[in-house]
Formats: C-alpha cells, sequence, structure tokens
C-alpha cells in the first residue's frame, strides 16, 4: 500500500511539473484562441498516453515477475485481475487530477 502510495505522488508531482512546464504554450495557444476544453484535451492527453505506456510496461513486468514473488502475496493470487484493474484506474485518476490542477491555473 505504501508503494503505490509513493506511485502516486510520484506521478503527480512528474505530471503536474510537466504541465507547468507547458503553463506558457498554454498560455500562448489560449491567447491566440483556443478553447479552455481544447486546452485541457493537449494537457490531458500528454499525461494519459505517459502513464498508459508505463502501465503497459508495468504491466508486463508484473505479469512477468509475478511467479517469482508470489511468496510475497498475501491473500492475493499473482494473476488477480481486480488488483491490476484497481491499480490502473488510481493512477489513470491521479494523473488526470495532476494534469488538469496545473492546466486549469493556466486557463
Amino acid at each position: 500500500m505504501f508503494a503505490l502510495l509513493l506511485t502516486a505522488l510520484g506521478l503527480y508531482g512528474l505530471l503536474s511539473y510537466s504541465v507547468s512546464r507547458r503553463s506558457r504554450e498554454l498560455a500562448l495557444r489560449a491567447a491566440l484562441g483556443a478553447r479552455r476544453h481544447q486546452l485541457l484535451r493537449a494537457a490531458a492527453m500528454g499525461g494519459i498516453r505517459l502513464v498508459l505506456l508505463g502501465s503497459l510496461i508495468g504491466l508486463g513486468a508484473a505479469l512477468g515477475l509475478s511467479r517469482l514473488l508470489q511468496s510475497l502475496l498475501v491473500d492475493v493470487t499473482p494473476f488477480d485481475p481486480g488488483t491490476y484493474l484497481l491499480v490502473l484506474a488510481l493512477l489513470l485518476g491521479v494523473a488526470l487530477l495532476a494534469v488538469l490542477i496545473p492546466t486549469l491555473g493556466v486557463t
């Protein structure tokens, strides 16, 4: 549980920093007439793409290493789809918040 919280905090920090680095670009797009939803979509898609790519790599590693770590798992099977889906949903939610909060400050 602590590892998941640490991952969520790190992901939030990385993505919010990435969006804050793009604040000039987003402000320029807004000045040139981009609508708010276009700015939000542009910022969100970059973050979500990054999280999905990382999730695919992590899922592959987790499935590959789960047999080795089976003795450390308590009350969870190595290929529990509910656990994988819950972690993915949590990370996508954190990524969406990490992208939207700084973007809303710019727009």
